[in-house]
Protein backbone atom coordinates (compact mmCIF):
# COMPACT_ATOMS: atom_id res chain seq x y z
CA UNK A 1 0.00 0.00 0.00
CA UNK A 2 1.58 3.77 -1.08
CA UNK A 3 2.01 5.33 2.29
CA UNK A 4 3.30 8.36 1.27
CA UNK A 5 0.18 10.75 0.55
CA UNK A 6 -3.32 10.54 2.56
CA UNK A 7 -6.11 8.76 0.62
CA UNK A 8 -8.45 11.78 -0.08
CA UNK A 9 -5.30 13.65 -0.92
CA UNK A 10 -4.90 10.70 -3.82
CA UNK A 11 -8.26 10.55 -4.95
CA UNK A 12 -8.32 14.66 -5.30
CA UNK A 13 -5.45 14.17 -7.15
CA UNK A 14 -7.31 12.84 -10.23
CA UNK A 15 -9.26 16.47 -10.32
CA UNK A 16 -8.00 18.78 -12.98
CA UNK A 17 -7.50 21.71 -10.51
CA UNK A 18 -6.37 23.93 -13.16
CA UNK A 19 -9.90 23.57 -15.05
CA UNK A 20 -11.47 24.03 -11.36
CA UNK A 21 -9.24 27.26 -11.15
CA UNK A 22 -10.71 28.38 -14.57
CA UNK A 23 -14.41 27.98 -13.35
CA UNK A 24 -13.10 30.34 -10.04
CA UNK A 25 -11.56 32.40 -12.65
CA UNK A 26 -14.96 33.26 -15.02
CA UNK A 27 -17.48 33.80 -11.82
CA UNK A 28 -14.73 35.60 -9.45
CA UNK A 29 -15.12 33.20 -7.37
CA UNK A 30 -12.24 34.20 -5.22
CA UNK A 31 -12.70 37.94 -5.18
CA UNK A 32 -12.14 39.79 -1.52
CA UNK A 33 -11.83 36.29 -0.23
CA UNK A 34 -8.99 36.32 2.15
CA UNK A 35 -8.22 32.34 3.08
CA UNK A 36 -11.14 30.08 2.56
CA UNK A 37 -10.72 29.57 -1.35
CA UNK A 38 -13.06 28.10 -3.46
CA UNK A 39 -11.10 25.51 -3.43
CA UNK A 40 -10.51 24.59 -0.46
CA UNK A 41 -14.24 24.67 0.14
CA UNK A 42 -14.70 22.01 -2.40
CA UNK A 43 -12.70 19.94 -0.73
CA UNK A 44 -14.04 20.31 2.27
CA UNK A 45 -17.89 19.34 0.48
CA UNK A 46 -16.13 16.57 -1.23
CA UNK A 47 -14.60 15.18 2.08
CA UNK A 48 -18.42 15.42 3.40
CA UNK A 49 -19.38 13.51 0.57
CA UNK A 50 -16.72 10.60 0.72
CA UNK A 51 -17.46 10.02 4.54
CA UNK A 52 -21.41 10.63 4.56
CA UNK A 53 -20.95 14.24 6.81
CA UNK A 54 -24.45 14.74 7.96
CA UNK A 55 -24.52 18.64 8.60
CA UNK A 56 -22.26 21.74 9.08
CA UNK A 57 -21.23 20.90 12.80
CA UNK A 58 -20.75 17.36 11.78
CA UNK A 59 -18.09 18.13 8.80
CA UNK A 60 -16.42 21.08 11.44
CA UNK A 61 -16.45 18.44 14.56
CA UNK A 62 -14.78 15.70 12.42
CA UNK A 63 -12.26 18.14 10.51
CA UNK A 64 -11.04 19.45 13.48
CA UNK A 65 -10.51 16.07 14.90
CA UNK A 66 -8.28 15.37 11.86
CA UNK A 67 -6.28 18.80 12.19
CA UNK A 68 -2.68 17.54 12.15
CA UNK A 69 -3.80 15.92 8.61
CA UNK A 70 -5.47 18.93 6.75
CA UNK A 71 -2.30 20.20 5.58
CA UNK A 72 -1.55 16.94 3.61
CA UNK A 73 -5.51 16.50 2.63
CA UNK A 74 -4.91 20.14 0.88
CA UNK A 75 -6.64 22.13 3.02
CA UNK A 76 -4.72 25.09 4.17
CA UNK A 77 -7.04 26.44 6.54
CA UNK A 78 -8.91 26.17 10.09
CA UNK A 79 -12.25 24.69 9.41
CA UNK A 80 -15.13 26.34 11.30
CA UNK A 81 -19.07 25.86 10.67
CA UNK A 82 -19.85 29.61 10.08
CA UNK A 83 -17.24 29.72 7.52
CA UNK A 84 -18.71 27.58 5.40
CA UNK A 85 -21.82 28.28 6.41
CA UNK A 86 -21.26 31.37 4.64
CA UNK A 87 -19.53 30.21 1.44
CA UNK A 88 -22.39 27.45 0.50
CA UNK A 89 -24.58 30.38 0.59
CA UNK A 90 -22.36 33.36 -0.84
CA UNK A 91 -20.18 31.37 -3.56
CA UNK A 92 -21.27 31.45 -7.09
CA UNK A 93 -23.25 27.93 -7.94
CA UNK A 94 -21.67 27.92 -11.04
CA UNK A 95 -18.61 27.52 -10.20
CA UNK A 96 -19.37 24.06 -9.56
CA UNK A 97 -22.39 23.56 -11.88
CA UNK A 98 -19.37 23.92 -14.96
CA UNK A 99 -16.81 21.80 -13.13
CA UNK A 100 -19.29 19.20 -12.68
CA UNK A 101 -19.91 19.08 -16.41
CA UNK A 102 -15.98 19.24 -17.25
CA UNK A 103 -15.61 16.11 -14.35
CA UNK A 104 -18.96 14.47 -16.76
CA UNK A 105 -17.21 15.06 -19.83
CA UNK A 106 -14.19 13.03 -18.37
CA UNK A 107 -16.10 10.40 -16.79
CA UNK A 108 -18.00 9.22 -20.26
CA UNK A 109 -15.23 8.57 -21.58
CA UNK A 110 -14.01 6.19 -19.60
CA UNK A 111 -17.40 4.25 -19.84
CA UNK A 112 -17.87 5.27 -23.77
CA UNK A 113 -17.20 1.05 -24.29
CA UNK A 114 -18.48 -0.39 -21.77
CA UNK A 115 -21.97 -2.70 -22.33
CA UNK A 116 -24.86 -2.02 -20.53
CA UNK A 117 -27.28 -4.96 -21.83
CA UNK A 118 -28.70 -3.32 -24.76
CA UNK A 119 -27.05 -3.73 -28.23
CA UNK A 120 -26.99 -0.17 -29.46
CA UNK A 121 -24.23 2.64 -30.41
CA UNK A 122 -26.04 6.13 -28.93
CA UNK A 123 -26.28 7.34 -25.61
CA UNK A 124 -29.29 6.18 -23.38
CA UNK A 125 -30.54 8.35 -21.13
CA UNK A 126 -33.44 7.17 -18.42
CA UNK A 127 -35.19 10.36 -16.90
CA UNK A 128 -37.11 10.24 -13.72
CA UNK A 129 -38.03 11.66 -10.13
CA UNK A 130 -37.98 10.95 -6.46
CA UNK A 131 -39.80 12.87 -3.72
CA UNK A 132 -37.92 13.78 -0.55
CA UNK A 133 -39.99 14.66 2.17
CA UNK A 134 -39.52 17.54 4.50
CA UNK A 135 -40.44 19.17 7.74
CA UNK A 136 -42.75 21.65 6.59
CA UNK A 137 -42.31 23.68 9.56
CA UNK A 138 -38.47 23.55 9.05
CA UNK A 139 -38.63 24.04 5.38
CA UNK A 140 -41.82 26.71 4.77
CA UNK A 141 -40.67 27.01 0.86
CA UNK A 142 -40.46 23.09 -0.14
CA UNK A 143 -44.79 23.10 -1.05
CA UNK A 144 -46.04 19.87 -1.35
CA UNK A 145 -49.08 19.39 0.65
CA UNK A 146 -51.65 21.48 3.12
CA UNK A 147 -49.71 19.61 6.40
CA UNK A 148 -46.61 17.86 4.22
CA UNK A 149 -43.83 19.41 2.74
CA UNK A 150 -41.28 18.02 0.37
CA UNK A 151 -39.15 18.24 -3.00
CA UNK A 152 -38.80 16.42 -6.16
CA UNK A 153 -34.98 15.67 -7.46
CA UNK A 154 -35.44 15.42 -10.96
CA UNK A 155 -32.34 13.42 -12.48
CA UNK A 156 -31.25 12.29 -16.09
CA UNK A 157 -29.12 9.38 -16.08
CA UNK A 158 -26.88 8.29 -18.72
CA UNK A 159 -27.41 4.32 -18.26
CA UNK A 160 -24.02 3.70 -19.85
CA UNK A 161 -21.60 4.15 -16.45
CA UNK A 162 -24.60 5.52 -14.60
CA UNK A 163 -23.70 8.92 -14.88
CA UNK A 164 -26.21 11.70 -13.71
CA UNK A 165 -25.55 14.73 -16.55
CA UNK A 166 -28.72 16.58 -15.12
CA UNK A 167 -30.26 17.11 -11.94
CA UNK A 168 -33.20 19.45 -11.14
CA UNK A 169 -34.29 20.16 -7.54
CA UNK A 170 -37.61 21.91 -7.32
CA UNK A 171 -40.19 21.90 -4.85
CA UNK A 172 -42.76 19.08 -4.71
CA UNK A 173 -45.97 20.66 -6.70
CA UNK A 174 -43.92 20.60 -9.84
CA UNK A 175 -44.94 18.28 -12.34
CA UNK A 176 -42.58 15.68 -13.61
CA UNK A 177 -43.17 16.35 -16.93
CA UNK A 178 -41.91 19.90 -17.03
CA UNK A 179 -38.40 19.06 -16.83
CA UNK A 180 -38.71 18.42 -20.26
CA UNK A 181 -38.73 22.17 -20.67
CA UNK A 182 -35.45 22.51 -19.42
CA UNK A 183 -33.13 19.89 -21.22
CA UNK A 184 -31.61 19.92 -24.34
CA UNK A 185 -32.31 17.32 -26.45
CA UNK A 186 -29.21 15.06 -27.41
CA UNK A 187 -29.65 14.52 -31.48
CA UNK A 188 -29.54 10.59 -31.92
CA UNK A 189 -29.99 9.66 -28.04
CA UNK A 190 -32.63 7.87 -26.56
CA UNK A 191 -34.63 9.10 -23.30
CA UNK A 192 -36.26 5.84 -21.49
CA UNK A 193 -39.31 7.81 -19.40
CA UNK A 194 -42.92 6.73 -17.67
CA UNK A 195 -45.92 7.64 -18.35
CA UNK A 196 -45.24 11.10 -15.98
CA UNK A 197 -43.82 12.64 -19.04
CA UNK A 198 -46.72 11.86 -21.72
CA UNK A 199 -47.17 15.30 -22.92
CA UNK A 200 -46.95 14.48 -26.58
CA UNK A 201 -46.22 18.86 -27.73
CA UNK A 202 -43.13 18.46 -25.27
CA UNK A 203 -42.53 14.74 -27.10
CA UNK A 204 -42.91 16.21 -30.79
CA UNK A 205 -39.89 18.47 -29.78
CA UNK A 206 -37.75 15.70 -28.74
CA UNK A 207 -38.74 14.06 -32.26
CA UNK A 208 -38.02 17.26 -34.04
CA UNK A 209 -34.19 17.73 -32.17
CA UNK A 210 -33.44 14.41 -33.86
CA UNK A 211 -33.96 12.21 -30.50
CA UNK A 212 -35.64 9.29 -29.75
CA UNK A 213 -37.84 8.19 -26.91
CA UNK A 214 -39.48 5.43 -24.75
CA UNK A 215 -42.08 5.86 -22.71
CA UNK A 216 -45.73 3.69 -21.39
CA UNK A 217 -48.68 4.66 -23.11
CA UNK A 218 -51.45 5.36 -21.23
CA UNK A 219 -54.53 2.77 -21.46
CA UNK A 220 -56.81 5.40 -22.73
CA UNK A 221 -54.47 6.41 -26.02
CA UNK A 222 -56.49 7.05 -29.15
CA UNK A 223 -54.67 5.85 -32.08
CA UNK A 224 -55.09 3.82 -35.75
CA UNK A 225 -52.48 1.21 -36.56
CA UNK A 226 -51.00 1.50 -40.08
CA UNK A 227 -49.34 -1.39 -40.30
CA UNK A 228 -47.58 -4.34 -38.08
CA UNK A 229 -44.07 -5.63 -37.88
CA UNK A 230 -44.04 -9.81 -37.95
CA UNK A 231 -42.26 -10.88 -34.09
CA UNK A 232 -41.10 -13.72 -32.56
CA UNK A 233 -43.77 -14.00 -29.37
CA UNK A 234 -41.17 -16.27 -27.43
CA UNK A 235 -39.56 -12.93 -27.16
CA UNK A 236 -42.45 -11.72 -24.99
CA UNK A 237 -42.88 -9.28 -28.08
CA UNK A 238 -46.72 -9.73 -28.65
CA UNK A 239 -47.19 -6.67 -31.00
CA UNK A 240 -44.59 -3.95 -33.16
CA UNK A 241 -47.00 -1.28 -34.87
CA UNK A 242 -46.89 2.06 -36.64
CA UNK A 243 -49.63 3.88 -35.57
CA UNK A 244 -50.62 7.44 -35.47
CA UNK A 245 -52.48 9.44 -32.62
CA UNK A 246 -56.59 9.98 -33.34
CA UNK A 247 -57.30 11.75 -30.47
CA UNK A 248 -57.95 15.82 -31.28
CA UNK A 249 -55.89 17.41 -28.99
CA UNK A 250 -53.32 14.88 -29.46
CA UNK A 251 -53.36 14.23 -33.23
CA UNK A 252 -52.22 18.10 -33.52
CA UNK A 253 -49.66 17.97 -30.96
CA UNK A 254 -47.72 14.78 -32.40
CA UNK A 255 -48.80 14.40 -35.94
CA UNK A 256 -46.32 11.96 -37.17
CA UNK A 257 -46.23 8.57 -36.66
CA UNK A 258 -44.87 6.51 -33.71
CA UNK A 259 -43.51 3.40 -33.21
CA UNK A 260 -46.16 0.86 -30.62
CA UNK A 261 -44.78 -1.99 -28.78
CA UNK A 262 -46.70 -4.49 -26.41
CA UNK A 263 -44.58 -6.59 -24.21
CA UNK A 264 -45.48 -9.12 -22.08
CA UNK A 265 -42.43 -9.79 -19.27
CA UNK A 266 -43.19 -13.12 -17.88
CA UNK A 267 -41.09 -12.07 -14.48
CA UNK A 268 -43.28 -9.15 -13.68
CA UNK A 269 -46.60 -11.42 -13.98
CA UNK A 270 -45.37 -14.68 -12.18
Amino acid sequence: MYEGQIVFSQLMDFLPEYQFRKCVERYKGNYHIRSFSCWDQFLCMSFAQLTYRESLRDIETCMRALHNKLYHMGIRVKISRSTLADANEKRNWRIYADFAQILIHEAKKLYINEPFGVDIDETVYALDSTTIDLCLSLFPWAKFRKQKGAIKMHTLLNLRGSIPEFIRITDGKIHDVNILDELLPEPGSFYVMDRAYIDFERLYILNQCGAFFVVRAKSNLDFRRIYSQKVDKSTGVLCDQIIVLTGCKTSKKYPERLRRIKYFDSLLSG
